[in-house]
């Protein structure tokens, strides 16, 4: 891999894009296990420089000199300073929700622009996404001038509570005396909570890219609790967190994410290390033992205990240990660049570990015990739970984002596929971005180059359990598949609403209807196989096709066991399939460009 030059597959792409989608969806799968997605240097160069400079001493300068704080590089004047860390959860909240923090980039589909998020939630007609119907003056899936105000609003009123200086708080003065930089303007944060709401409920895109459910209720505990209080939710914030992602990764899942995971870090340079968390390489891509211990002993073990170790902890080393621990597992995974770039938001948990558990320790009167009303520890502790039980029970009701499955493998997903040409109708959709395809033959690629590029994402999607089932589909529904443009449903939707952080809530139903009311496909044009993540208690993903024409004509279930045994590329054909409803309609014919093509036995140049 060269600096500027990216590690391409070693394919020749006019043969290779001629071959059987399930045959290069093997070559790119044996290919991301030893190269990853490719990236040049050059790419982690810039978001590592994004994460150091814009990010980190950026936000500690305006944290610093707007709170009159001694400068940045007094480390020990300022690290364990109230103010400093309600204003870097400021910043984040600012960052994200401008859309230049996590999923920016091209790691996140992102290539010409870098940048989604406001360039498109601030234009008219783009598309915006409620959560829910039943919520009055939400009606219609477009942009207008009133959620721009709504938007633009929002980053003022972070802005300003975050500029402003801190003032007196006579529950810090009691808790530090001698503290004189103050807690940022409880009065000033009703705007940004409220405006976060408003905006969440006409566009949940806004209110995800925001990471609302984590930073949300860490705005409302500074607005209203007194400074001890505040201290020991932020800490019950963090521990469940911490802990609903390691519980959400119980399962069969998760062992599929870690070898992807570390084949795409630049930070592992030896090929054998990332050979090894494959069974059998490259026969075999299935997870290894030592994957299998990386997921549930690196990873689950220390989400689950670790955190409860600094929850109840009154011993001085053991703490010390376990912040460790915590701040190391953050960095691992700032270390691996994962598609949706949450980098900001792992250095950020990386720092509050070291400032809520070093800085006001457990011992120091800062424990959970210490809050001061049983009903109010009661009262946090349901207010932090209700989100990440009912949408692990419910996921068809709740973002994966407050289910706490950011990165647990049990996601809900799509694949689109094109009929020749259909992928241009996108360009009719008011966006801000091109097509990805078009996006990377701009930035320099060559045509055939970009498209390999493009389905090197997709065979990312296949060496997860959800992508054996979605091809499994597509398998059985359209005969024609070779010769379709097939695309992974995350990147496709970042290039329409300029966010998209692994949640296929994102690009439902509902999402490819506002898409198809200008995109306006023809029947069979443009086929989605879109999945639910699994709920707590089955054993079963449920999946709908979807045709953006004629919306859902297909709906069932595959056993998550089934998907995991098998090999990305389905060597033994689709898995098992339970079909519950069928649109009573015929089937939809091939497009006539797929019927000329198979009548001259070629396959597609996707």
């Amino acid at each position: 891999m060269g600096f500027i030059e990216p590690d391409l597959p070693a394919v020749e792409p006019e043969h290779f894009l001629r071959l059987p989608l399930m045959e290069r969806m093997r070559i790119l799968a044996v290919n991301w296990a030893e190269h990853g997605f490719g990236s040049p240097r050059m790419v982690h160069t810039i978001y590592i420089l994004k994460l150091i400079v814009l990010y980190a001493l950026g936000g500690i300068v305006v944290a610093t000199t707007t709170s009159h704080l001694p400068a940045f590089w007094h480390v020990s004047e300022w690290w364990n300073q109230p103010i400093v860390y309600q204003k870097v959860i400021l910043w984040t909240v600012l960052l994200e929700s401008i859309g230049i923090a996590g999923s920016w980039g091209p790691l996140a589909g992102k290539v010409k622009p870098m940048t989604g998020g406001i360039r498109f939630w601030a234009r008219p007609r783009t598309i915006r996404l409620r959560p829910w119907t039943w919520v009055p003056f939400t009606a219609g899936d477009r942009r207008g001038w009133f959620d721009i105000t709504l938007y633009i609003a929002l980053l003022v009123s972070v802005a300003v509570a975050l500029f402003s200086p801190g003032v007196h708080s006579d529950s810090l003065s009691a808790a530090v005396p001698g503290n004189t930089s103050g807690l940022v303007n409880p009065a000033l944060l009703i705007a940004p909570i409220v405006l976060l709401v408003l905006n969440g409920l006409r566009d949940k895109t806004i209110f995800l890219a925001a990471r609302g459910e984590q930073y949300l209720p860490a705005l409302f505990f500074f607005a209203v609790l007194p400074f001890v209080d505040m201290i020991i939710a932020l800490k019950l914030l963090i521990v469940v967190v911490w802990v609903g992602a390691g519980v959400s990764k119980f399962g069969k899942h998760f062992s599929q994410v870690v070898p992807p995971m570390v084949s795409n870090s630049p930070s592992v340079p030896f090929t054998w290390f990332k050979r090894a968390h494959y069974r059998d390489f490259p026969r075999d891509l299935r997870p290894s033992r030592i994957a299998d211990v990386m997921a549930h002993v690196g990873g689950t073990t220390v989400e689950v205990i670790t955190p409860l170790v600094l929850l109840f902890s009154t011993n001085r080393w053991l703490t010390l240990a376990a912040v460790a621990v915590m701040v190391i597992f953050h960095l691992f995974i700032v270390s691996t660049f994962p598609l949706a770039v949450p980098l900001e938001w792992n250095v950020l948990f990386a720092y509050a570990t070291v400032f809520l558990f070093l800085g006001f320790p457990n011992w120091h009167g800062y424990g959970v015990f210490d809050l001061s009303s049983p009903w109010l520890a009661l009262g946090l502790i349901a207010g932090l739970l209700i989100f990440p039980i009912l949408g692990n029970f419910r996921p068809d009701k709740v973002s994966f984002l407050p289910s706490m499955r950011q990165y647990a493998g049990n996601w809900a997903s799509a694949v689109w596929a094109f009929a020749p040409g259909a992928e241009g109708k996108l360009d009719r959709v008011t966006r801000s971005a091109k097509n990805q395809i078009d996006q990377f033959v701009e930035f320099g690629y060559e045509p055939a180059w970009a498209e390999v590029t493009m389905q090197q994402v997709v065979a990312w999607r296949t060496m997860h359990s959800q992508g054996r089932g979605l091809f499994s589909v597509l398998l059985k529904n359209l005969p024609d598949i070779d010769a379709r443009t097939v695309r992974e449903g995350e990147f496709l939707c970042n290039s329409v609403i300029g966010f998209n952080f692994g949640d296929g809530h994102l690009h439902n139903a509902d999402f490819i209807a506002a898409v198809q009311r200008e995109a306006r496909f023809e029947p069979g044009e443009a086929i989605v196989v879109w999945v639910e993540s699994q709920a707590w208690g089955s054993t079963v993903q449920h999946y709908q096709v979807i045709d953006a024409a004629l919306g859902v004509i297909e709906r069932g279930t595959w056993k998550v066991a089934e998907a995991v045994a098998e090999q990305p590329w389905l060597p033994n054909g689709p898995i098992p399939l339970a079909v519950t409803w069928t649109r009573p309609q015929p089937a939809v014919p091939a497009p006539a460009e797929i019927r000329d093509q198979q009548q001259h036995g070629h396959g597609a140049l996707a």
